[in-house]
């Protein structure tokens, strides 16, 4: 231990001779900057209220019309007449719920075989 003391005095005294301390290697300061760039040109950039608004509105009025759609199909499903034997059968074959069962054979316009290979697709 006293021969490893003494390399580093021997060490330090080295790099005291010369009269600099010893320069520690230097980091990447370029991504810095460039990070504060991109931070600086980020919390410049402004969002009017109208563009807020217009966007808003668009996302709102593609909704509505995404529901409306979605209404007028559950009313055409509504209007296909199922048979309750149809229903119950692949509720047993497919251990599926009523509302499942119904869903899919209204979907397939009453059809059981194709309501059943949709299902176990």
């Amino acid at each position: 231990m006293a021969a490893e003391a003494d390399v580093d005095l021997d060490l330090e005294a080295e790099e005291n001779c010369t009269g600099k301390p010893a320069e520690k290697p230097r980091k990447h300061d370029s991504g810095a900057a460039d990070l504060e760039r991109v931070t600086d040109y980020a919390e410049e950039k402004e969002i009017s209220s109208s563009d807020l608004q217009t966007a808003m509105s668009v996302i709102g009025d593609r909704r509505s019309r995404e529901q409306k759609a979605k209404q007028e199909r559950e009313k055409e499903l509504a209007k296909v007449t199922i048979k309750k034997e149809d229903v119950e059968l692949i509720m047993s074959e497919m251990e599926i719920s009523r509302a499942v069962a119904e869903r899919s054979l209204r979907e397939h316009l009453g059809n059981v075989g194709k309501a059943l290979v949709a299902l176990t697709d």
